[in-house]
């Protein structure tokens, strides 16, 4: 069903390989990416499960906006194993204007598909995604 707002689509893809990441943990994270023409969201990229935050950051174009979601594990000072599934919103000062607009109006339907995301972001620039940041919103 396409977003009356945006008139964006959400491929049955990113709704079944997101439900891969959250419950099976199958990928570490998934970068997504806008079809301006189809008008829809699809997979622009699948991180394995052993693939770090690095990685993943190098999966984003520098000049491109982007969605992704990004399955972090961290063990709390009462040494418990846990993890949290990030959502961020990447639309650097760089890419295009109409871009930017595309993913801003599109971004609230799109995350209302993903069930199960406990954190949010949004980043103009690397710093703003660092894994410091992503400690910091996991209080660590």
């Amino acid at each position: 069903m396409a977003n009356s707002a945006s008139g964006m689509h959400v491929s049955d893809e990113c709704k079944l390989k997101f439900l891969e990441l959250k419950a099976k943990r199958n990928y570490r994270f998934i970068v997504f990416k806008i079809d301006e023409k189809a008008q829809q969201v699809m997979i622009d990229k699948l991180g394995n499960p052993e693939e770090t935050y690095d990685d993943f950051t190098r999966s984003i174009p520098e000049d491109e906006c982007r969605y992704a979601v990004y399955d972090f594990d961290f063990t709390t000072p009462e040494n418990c194993q846990k993890s949290k599934i990030f959502f961020i919103a990447w639309s650097p000062d760089t890419s295009r204007v109409r871009s930017k607009m595309l993913y801003a109006s599109s971004k609230d339907r799109f995350k209302r598909e993903l069930d199960g995301i406990q954190v949010e972001l949004q980043a103009t620039d690397p710093s703003e995604m660092s894994l410091d940041i992503i400690k910091g919103r996991v209080n660590l």
